[in-house]
């Protein structure tokens, strides 16, 4: 079974608030501090379910990541984690893509990888939470897509049995391969990448692709995003003091009656 799986390198989720921001050129969020970037962790969930079914059905595992320079991190991972071969694309032109530039950026780079039976991506990133490239990929490349995906009950060569999440329980779904899956954190706990692994990714170069590698011509993007500044309201509140439940009772009456309220 060989199977693509989609990463993308994001802002660690976990930050606290004051260590994120939004910049105003690329309107990308970006750590405050400079902190490096992590795997968005529903990607990781999705390397592990492909990691799980080439360990019971043989086969190849490629790892894919749409990003800079700097994304080199998050495909190192991968391969320390065992994938069997990484991929970046970048390309100048593809700086400011939308879900859909983004999904037809990767999917033209599947077809150029050939003979895939399965894509896995994660449901969503934790930076724009938006769960739409998958399906454009799934329409780019005629494959049907189920998402959220929290388990794969039986895998064949032709067909897989899966969980889809609904709000209130699973749906059993039976998807016929070639297919694209939304991973959800729900299917696994991502292995750690072993000492072997990881001494193995830090010498080895992953290929780079461009536009011009998949013949790919620009991108028009279908949707422009832009900052709204929003003005936070604040509150407040006072504790009624008192002795006894009446004193409390008058208490609370006159401050109702000072702010016009009685």
């Amino acid at each position: 079974m060989n199977i693509v799986v989609t990463v993308k390198q994001v802002v660690d989720p976990n930050l606290p608030a004051d260590f994120i921001s939004v910049d105003p050129a690329s309107q990308r969020i970006v750590s405050t501090y400079g902190l490096p970037p992590v795997m968005n962790g529903y990607d990781a969930n999705a390397l592990e379910a492909a990691l799980k079914l080439r360990e019971a059905h043989g086969g190849k595992v490629t790892v894919i990541c749409l990003g800079d320079g700097a994304s080199r991190n998050t495909l190192k991972r991968a391969h320390a984690m065992g994938a069997d071969a990484v991929v970046l694309l970048s390309d100048p032109a593809w700086a400011d893509l939308d879900s859909a530039g983004t999904g037809r950026v990767l999917a033209a780079a599947i077809r150029r990888i050939g003979d895939v039976n399965l894509v896995l991506c994660g449901r969503q990133a934790s930076d724009t939470d938006a769960g739409q490239v998958l399906f454009w990929i799934a329409q780019e490349l005629g494959m049907p897509a189920v998402c959220p995906v929290a388990r794969v009950e039986e895998s064949g060569e032709e067909a897989l049995l899966v969980h889809r999440l609904l709000d209130d329980g699973y749906q059993r779904v039976r998807v016929r391969l070639p297919a694209v899956l939304g991973v959800s954190s729900e299917m696994n706990d991502p292995r750690a990448p072993s000492m072997k692994g990881t001494m193995i990714a830090s010498r080895a170069l992953a290929p780079t692709w461009t536009a011009s590698d998949l013949a790919l011509p620009p991108v028009q993007p279908k949707l422009k995003m832009r900052k709204q500044d929003i003005q936070l309201r604040t509150s407040s509140a006072r504790l009624i003091e008192g002795d006894t439940a009446a004193a409390k009772g008058a208490a609370l009456a006159d401050r109702l009656h000072e702010a016009g309220l009685l």
